[in-house]
């Protein structure tokens, strides 16, 4: 995966302009010292993607040792859809961090988050991975075009696997529904379609999709560069480019219901601007978005 210049560009100044104008309430100033400052302690429950598992856990640690009065409850990592299905039953959080737009556009529409405080966090890239001792190599999409390759994408629940639905439109390997016919790559939601020519096994998560990978059980599987950070077990062998599907772009909000906002938006903007944040980000797999 090239690695681009870590900024936290746009997306900080957006957050950072929110912050300024709204106050929000909740009470810790910024950079949280919450306790050490004789400020009640305060404990934040993120609910995110499961894609950022490892290195949300690791950027958590960091700053609370940087802000003591601020820890974490046990983050929940789930697939997009689910949290918000999480929210929608009642769940409390502070902050909601997704793995696509649309996750997140469901997100506001329900009213679960501040649509003051969005910020789009990071990007990611779609690749193929296989066994670390494959012999593949400069895998694409066209490869997967009358080949025996076998191959596991998430479902349409899993944003992952919805990008993976609109690549492979881009090679007539995936057939959208009658309201999106005669469209490809990002012009669909990648939702409610068939796989023509190919029949790929689905799974609920990219954790499973990777696992499917690393035992052997098939030839490729289609998930995040990160994963292969994060999972281990698998090798990638093949850049998806980013023009086939919408772009992968993480977004985070506040939650609507927060009693701890400005906490929650504190950690977003040093999610977002602080140099050891950002190593960790990258380390991986990670971009911020610009």
């Amino acid at each position: 995966m090239m690695k681009k210049a870590m900024v936290a560009g746009a997306a900080a100044c957006a957050l950072a302009g929110v912050l300024a104008l709204t106050g929000c309430a909740g009470g810790q100033p910024q950079g949280g010292s919450g306790a050490a400052d004789g400020q009640p302690a305060v404990e934040l429950q993120v609910f995110a993607a499961n894609s950022l598992s490892k290195a949300l856990d690791e950027a958590q640690e960091l700053y609370t040792s940087q802000n003591p009065g601020i820890t974490f409850a046990d983050t929940q990592y789930k697939g997009s859809g689910e949290l918000n299905e999480m929210l929608a039953a009642g769940s409390y959080a502070d902050l909601l961090v997704t793995a696509s737009k649309g996750t997140m556009d469901d997100a506001v529409a329900e009213g679960y988050v501040d649509e003051a405080t969005r910020a789009d966090m990071f990007t990611n890239e779609l690749v193929f991975v296989s066994k670390e001792d494959s012999t593949l190599q400069d895998v694409t999409l066209d490869d997967l075009k009358g080949s025996a390759y076998s191959l596991c994408v998430g479902d349409d629940s899993v944003p992952a696997g919805t990008y993976a639905a609109q690549a492979l439109s881009t090679v007539g390997l995936y057939e959208p529904p009658a309201a999106d016919a005669g469209k490809t790559g990002a012009a669909i939601t990648g939702k409610g379609g068939t796989y023509t020519g190919i029949t790929p096994i689905l799974q609920t998560s990219v954790g499973n999709v990777c696992k499917q990978a690393e035992n052997g059980d098939v030839d490729l599987a289609i998930v995040y560069s990160s994963d292969v950070f994060r999972f281990g077990g698998v090798k990638n062998v093949g850049i998806i480019p980013d023009d086939t599907h919408k772009p992968i772009v993480y977004p985070g909000a506040v939650c609507a219901g927060s009693e701890n906002a400005q906490a929650a938006a504190d950690f977003m903007e040093w999610c977002l601007t602080d140099p050891d944040a950002q190593k960790i980000w990258q380390k991986w797999g990670f971009e911020l978005s610009e």
